[in-house]
């Protein structure tokens, strides 16, 4: 009997090792497949840009080695680092941050179908960039819709939390049911205010659909800064993420706090969320459809299932907006993008899972 169990714990031991030589293995590959698309998307275009005076135009800036940028002329060095590399970094960015808050969530409410959006961050970020366009808002300059779809966004947010607050647990379906109820709500105050919107209402479904277009240097800042607060609490709580999945019991036996370490993930993703939808606009399926493509890779441990999709986020949406940007004789929005190529590829998904599963029952 003992050696039987020493042979079970052994066997595990290998797969979880196994596991951790993939995830690093998938990683390692994904970032320099990151780091290829950035200067390929750099130098794509309408100005086409060489492979190798994209990397020392971004040398030179960063080293400050002006010598380099000699006989590149003027206008290559702008388009790299004025135009194309902040919108560039942009959809990296907030890739890498729904894909993550996507992983959180669904590991949180312990639903496939969870992502950024569950609780209504879209809908209350819409609502608040509608009306800052709608009033024409422009005291904040760049900032006034962002800084708009922010504050819609957290009163979302914040409307969610009283609703479920009165249960002592952040269950589910209680959680789930209050992002729908305020989302609806919301949709039709975004409803109103583009029938009210007359000729603006085309800037305001434009905003709808997502699009990183004029991204500056100051967003693609807020951008990191939010990437490497937000993966450093989600990496920190890791671990109770995993417990929160044996159930609410257990993972209180094992010294895990089920209530507080909920609600902290929970609002530092929706926080992170809030804040790329604020910079680019709302953009689907990128949080519901990666970590579903990186848990078939690394498994469900989170400590290596959140930095693969942040990885793998951040190339993804990059892809996509180099595309829409560069392949297409007219730029679309990326939300229709990521709608159009997720939305198949996920229904394909979890047609082949229900199958498995059935399989598994007969």
């Amino acid at each position: 009997m003992g050696s039987r169990n020493r042979g079970t714990l052994a066997t595990a031991k290998k797969e979880d090792t196994a596991e951790r030589v993939s995830a690093g293995v998938v990683s390692f590959i994904l970032a320099i497949l990151l780091g290829i698309a950035v200067v390929w998307a750099a130098g794509s275009g309408y100005v086409k840009i060489p492979f190798r005076e994209v990397i020392r135009i971004v040398a030179a800036k960063i080293t400050g080695n002006g010598e380099w940028l000699a006989n590149l002329g003027r206008t290559a060095p702008v388009v790299v680092m004025d135009v194309r590399l902040p919108r560039i970094l942009a959809s990296m960015l907030v890739g890498a941050n729904l894909a993550v808050s996507g992983a959180v969530f669904q590991g949180i409410l312990l639903n496939p179908l969870a992502e950024p959006y569950t609780l209504g961050i879209s809908a209350g970020a819409a609502f608040g960039a509608s009306l800052a366009l709608l009033m024409n808002f422009t005291l904040l300059g760049l900032w006034s819709v962002p800084a708009f779809a922010f504050a819609g966004a957290v009163f979302t947010l914040m409307a969610v939390i009283y609703l479920t607050a009165g249960s002592g647990e952040f269950s589910s379906g209680s959680l789930i049911l209050a992002g729908i109820i305020v989302a609806s709500i919301l949709s039709a105050g975004v409803s109103l205010l583009k029938y009210l919107a007359d000729d603006s209402v085309g800037m305001i479904i434009f905003w709808l659909m997502g699009s990183f277009a004029s991204r500056t240097w100051g967003q693609v800042g807020l951008l990191a800064v939010t990437t490497f607060l937000g993966l450093t609490v989600f990496m920190f709580f890791s671990r109770d993420l995993n417990l929160l999945a044996l159930g609410n019991r257990t993972a209180g036996s094992l010294g895990v706090s089920p209530r507080r370490v909920s609600l902290l993930l929970l609002i530092t993703a929706s926080l992170v969320a809030a804040v790329c939808v604020a910079v680019s606009g709302i953009i689907g399926f990128v949080g519901l459809l990666v970590p579903h493509m990186v848990r078939s890779v690394t498994g469900p441990d989170n400590r290596r299932l959140l930095p693969v999709s942040a990885l793998a986020g951040g190339l993804l949406l990059l892809g996509a907006d180099t595309v829409t940007r560069t392949l297409l004789p007219r730029e679309v929005p990326i939300g229709v993008i990521t709608a159009l190529i997720g939305g198949p590829f996920f229904c394909y998904i979890y047609r082949k899972r229900q199958l498995r599963q059935n399989q598994q029952a007969v």
